[in-house]
């Protein structure tokens, strides 16, 4: 089946911004370029697996990656309230990296997750990674949210679970082509259930064709992979593994 039609079949279409909408378990949904999920009538950004403080953590262990990685997450944050005009912005789990992520925070950082504070509402689900949330920044911590028939998580229950929105995976689609093949970070979904991609600049990505995928869903899942501008939804068949 090729992507067009598979993309039909699950009721996407695109908006002028480039990005994906469509329907998981009856809910209407929009799949932007940058990886976050858009629930307009809630007017709220839902990210997943930000990784705050992920360089410094790799710093630590003496591997020395360029120490902006938090800073770089927050302007691509603050791009995506001024682009939807949100209200909320819901962490899907694993926002700091580990327990000590949120004391390496520099000032400047933590003062532009203030700066978002005072503008749209802070809602922190916790992930493995921080099971106890954020103790001095502001928002709220909550272990899952309901939203209609939609319940967001960090991690992807086992087996089939109609509504759930969850990250925890990175999913990346390795897309097969002429001569080359491209690997990006990706939602994927079956139309009953969503995962989102890892939005953190220094968060890796699992390939959808990997085992830790297999019986999550009704029927061979739609990726719908981040371009520069456009969420491109490719079909099942197109992928391959890495």
């Amino acid at each position: 089946m090729s992507a067009l039609v598979e993309a039909f079949s699950y009721g996407v279409s695109h908006r002028s911004c480039g990005s994906a909408r469509l329907t998981v378990a009856g809910e209407n949904v929009t799949l932007r370029p940058s990886g976050a999920l858009w629930l307009e009538a809630a007017a709220t950004l839902v990210v997943a697996d930000v990784h705050f403080e992920k360089g410094s953590a790799f710093a630590a262990r003496g591997q020395m990656l360029p120490p902006f990685d938090t800073r770089e997450t927050l302007r691509r944050l603050a791009a995506e309230v001024r682009a939807t005009a949100a209200a909320r912005i819901v962490f899907l789990g694993d926002a700091l990296h580990d327990g000590k992520a949120e004391s390496r925070l520099s000032n400047a950082d933590r003062e532009g997750i203030e700066a978002l504070a005072r503008e749209v509402q802070l809602v922190w689900i916790v992930g493995n990674h921080d099971a106890e949330g954020p103790k001095a920044l502001p928002g709220q911590v909550i272990d899952d949210l309901a939203y209609g028939a939609l319940m967001l998580r960090h991690e992807p229950s086992l087996g089939l679970a109609f509504g759930e929105v969850a990250g925890h995976l990175h999913p990346c689609a390795k897309v097969a082509g002429k001569g080359a093949n491209v690997r990006r970070r990706c939602f994927i979904t079956d139309g009953e259930r969503l995962i989102l991609p890892a939005f953190g600049a220094y968060a890796g990505g699992l390939n959808v064709r990997d085992a830790a995928f297999s019986g999550m869903f009704v029927r061979a899942p739609l990726a719908i992979c981040l371009g520069q501008s456009r969420s491109h939804p490719v079909s099942w068949g197109k992928l391959v593994g890495d």
